[in-house]
């Protein structure tokens, strides 16, 4: 049953100084590109100029080989901006913080049953990843991972409702400080094909660190205990590692 939650206050935002544009810049300089997709990268590209080099040969530099080139640029640039991984940090404390785990667009914010762990109601928010956002994944919580599932599934677009049990999906059940559980769950959709989870069991977990990785269209659901304070709205842009979706209650 969906129901209205209170939103954090948004606090206006306070002027650019100099230095804060110097970090921006540094912060850019420090972008690069995830290590899930070094191969990817490096076959599509070697494709893209040996299909581009047969062109040349048959018809020269003709209407073909240009159209052909420009489109390869094109999606070859889509493709390196798919696996960007920018480097990042939460600037504030930590506790009792859920930062997004995921860059994208709020689907979902809803009280729901989960029967898989909890058998009980939480609170699930979660983030759709479009192809144009990056897809690396980043703890929500500081804490612990109690454990690592994953599950076979199908392949349903992933801002389905039935994604979220239907779907190949990895839950990473994470432990609090003071004993609250968060599950963290990774989604395929109907375009992505590989889940990638770097979180082990028993080991400790902070945000700032990498959770995973999807490959390509996808999902990351959070199921927080009832009473948690939502700080984002339905169809609200996030960052992953940055944007602060909810407040758990002391």
């Amino acid at each position: 049953m969906k129901k209205n939650y209170y939103l954090c206050t948004r606090l206006e935002a306070p002027q650019t100084t100099m230095g804060e544009k110097i970090k921006r810049i540094k912060r850019i300089k420090n972008i690069r590109l995830h290590r899930e997709g070094t191969n990817t990268l490096l076959y599509v590209g070697i494709g893209l100029v040996a299909v581009g080099a047969l062109l040349w040969h048959v018809g020269g530099n003709s209407f073909f080989f240009k159209a052909f080139a420009c489109l390869a640029i094109a999606a070859y640039l889509v493709l390196v901006n798919f696996f960007r991984c920018p480097i990042r940090y939460y600037p504030g404390e930590t506790e009792n913080i859920v930062v997004a785990p995921a860059d994208g667009r709020v689907v979902v914010i809803e009280e729901v049953v989960e029967d898989e762990y909890f058998h009980d109601k939480r609170l699930m928010i979660s983030i759709f990843m479009s192809l144009f956002n990056v897809h690396a994944n980043w703890f929500p919580v500081d804490g612990r991972v109690k454990f690592v599932h994953h599950q076979n599934g199908n392949y349903h677009k992933a801002w389905l409702p039935k994604a979220s049990e239907e779907n190949e999906h990895a839950d990473i059940m994470l432990e609090t400080d003071d004993g609250r559980e968060i599950l963290c769950r990774q989604i395929a959709g109907a375009v992505a094909r590989r889940i990638v989870t770097y979180a082990k069991d028993g080991e400790d977990c902070y945000i700032d660190e990498h959770l995973g990785f999807i490959k390509f269209g996808s999902r990351v659901d959070v199921y927080l205990p009832l009473g948690t304070e939502v700080c984002v709205k339905m169809g609200q842009s996030t960052t992953g590692d940055q944007t602060v979706i909810a407040k758990l209650k002391d």
